[in-house]
């Protein structure tokens, strides 16, 4: 049995690039993960008091691939948020919704000033990176912040390992999502993991709670 009690540092598929059709097949795999597995829901019920607090909020989303998660948070707020969503490669950004502006780049060079959003997001995302480059990122993402940085990722455990290898090639149009989400469920963090890059970058009072279906919600707010 594969050994999880160690984060895995192998490189996903689709991040070091595959042919052009079956990256569209793996980003309709993702977006069907985000909509039945991704946790949306709980998401929503976390980013959503941070933007009520104005009637125009700014949300970032980085790492966003076809951006479906901020636009279901920009639905979802009856358009009323403004979402960016950030990612490194156009391929990914051109199947993004209408209602997400999307900016090609590269998450450790944002485009952006300090506090230019009300709420910056990572779904999904951070598990891409290993040892300490995953604080520098959150450090970094906590300066574009005015409100708050959510973080929604996985939970690395067994079960849903498991169940992956069970399911994954009778749910996933391509291979690539295959190998790639059985691998995100290894690079995925333990709660402890989680925390500690947190406490590494220097953010102070974060929030860490599960959620279902093994995710993990890290919140770290700032004060008004």
């Amino acid at each position: 049995m594969i050994d999880l009690s160690r984060r895995a540092t192998d490189p996903e598929q689709l991040d070091g690039g595959v042919d052009e059709a079956e990256a569209v097949r793996s980003l309709g795999d993702l977006r069907f993960v985000n909509r039945w597995l991704g946790g949306r829901r709980a998401l929503l019920r976390t980013v959503r008091p941070y933007l009520d607090l104005t009637s125009r909020p700014r949300l970032l989303d980085v790492g966003c691939g076809s951006a479906d998660m901020p636009a279901f948070l920009v639905r979802a707020t009856q358009g009323r948020t403004l979402a960016v969503g950030a990612d490194l490669k156009l391929l990914h950004l051109r199947q993004a919704p209408p209602e997400v502006h999307p900016v090609v780049a590269d998450v450790r060079a944002l485009p952006f000033a300090s506090r230019s959003f009300d709420v910056v997001t990572a779904s999904l995302f951070l598990h891409h990176f290993d040892g300490g480059e995953v604080a520098a990122v959150l450090r970094s993402l906590y300066a574009l912040t005015r409100r708050a940085l959510i973080v929604n990722d996985l939970h690395r455990a067994r079960v849903p390992y498991v169940f992956g290898r069970a399911f994954f090639r009778l749910l996933f149009r391509s291979p690539v999502s295959v190998n790639d989400g059985l691998l995100s469920i290894r690079r995925a963090f333990k709660e402890s993991e989680l925390r500690a890059a947190f406490e590494q970058a220097g953010i102070p009072g974060v929030d860490i709670r599960r959620s279902f279906p093994y995710r993990l919600l890290a919140v770290a707010a700032k004060e008004a």
